[in-house]
């Protein structure tokens, strides 16, 4: 009988978390605080960037990972400055489910649903599910939302994952040349170039592409056709100082790609359902 994959109850600085381990080595690391990955090791190398200032007290929002962005990006959404940056669900404990463990793949699901603090910053009723699926040299986060509101459900969001690089001034992103493109620090746009260099601070949102992104000779990004937007960014050396979250040279270990909803919101109907999901793949594992 061939081994299974694993699902474990742990902590990490002390935030309740779930650890999925794959036969093959593959291991996750997700806290309930936010469904926050923390940690994702394949190929004997953490592909994500956690910063280890980020303040892990249970409340506020984790630096690094793959944070959860709901119901608005940025402050831009349908409560705009009323709501908490890139929204509140990455500020909440979210519950667990069942895994599913085989010899090849783990899932995982975590689920939270509106409740009378929620309402009080967005008074919607909603359901969230972030499904989390492990497979040797490949990461796949989803997050589902169903609208159970008597009205419309109107929201933006993202999952702002975070990818760890060696050094960010070497490494090159490609697949979005051509894709509408907006400086979000100079207000400029233009059409993107076919390869993207990280040389001082980075801020642009694109039309998502169609085809993956290549990060390097390491990693292919993809992302469903729900997120219209894919959001890069990098601190480099001047803001990153200003993160009180981020030691100063932590802007060269991370580049920031994000399947995203940003310029215009998404409108679900009372009972309506949307998913819209993430894919990370080691190449040459």
């Amino acid at each position: 009988m061939s081994a299974q994959a694993t699902c474990r109850d742990t902590a990490f600085a002390g935030l309740p978390a779930c650890e999925l381990a794959l036969p093959q080595g593959d291991r996750l690391l997700v806290a309930l605080h936010g469904a926050h990955v923390l940690s994702w090791v394949s190929g004997g190398q953490e592909r994500l960037y956690l910063s280890p200032q980020s303040v892990m007290d249970g409340q506020a929002a984790i630096r690094g990972g793959i944070p959860v962005c709901f119901p608005q990006f940025n402050q831009r959404g349908p409560l705009a400055h009323r709501l908490p940056k890139h929204g509140f669900v990455r500020n909440l404990a979210w519950q667990p489910g069942e895994p599913e463990l085989a010899a090849d793949h783990a899932r995982l699901t975590l689920r939270l649903h509106d409740t009378a603090q929620t309402r009080t910053w967005w008074p919607r009723a909603f359901e969230l599910e972030l499904h989390i699926e492990l497979n040797p040299a490949a990461l796949k986060i989803t997050l589902a939302v169903h609208n159970t509101d008597l009205g419309p459900l109107v929201f933006s969001g993202a999952l702002h994952t975070y990818v760890a690089v060696p050094d960010v001034t070497q490494a090159t992103l490609q697949g979005l040349g051509g894709q509408p493109e907006w400086d979000s620090l100079t207000d400029t746009h233009a059409p993107a170039a076919d390869t993207l260099r990280f040389a001082a601070e980075f801020d642009r949102v694109y039309d998502a592409a169609t085809q993956a992104l290549t990060l390097g000779q390491t990693l292919h990004i993809t992302q469903s056709p729900s997120w219209a937007n894919t959001v890069v960014w990098n601190p480099a050396q001047d803001l990153c100082k200003r993160l009180a979250d981020m030691p100063d040279d932590g802007w060269r270990q991370m580049l920031c790609v994000e399947a995203a909803q940003v310029h215009a919101p998404i409108t679900l109907p009372a009972g309506g359902r949307w998913a819209g999901w993430q894919r990370l793949q080691v190449l040459n594992p």
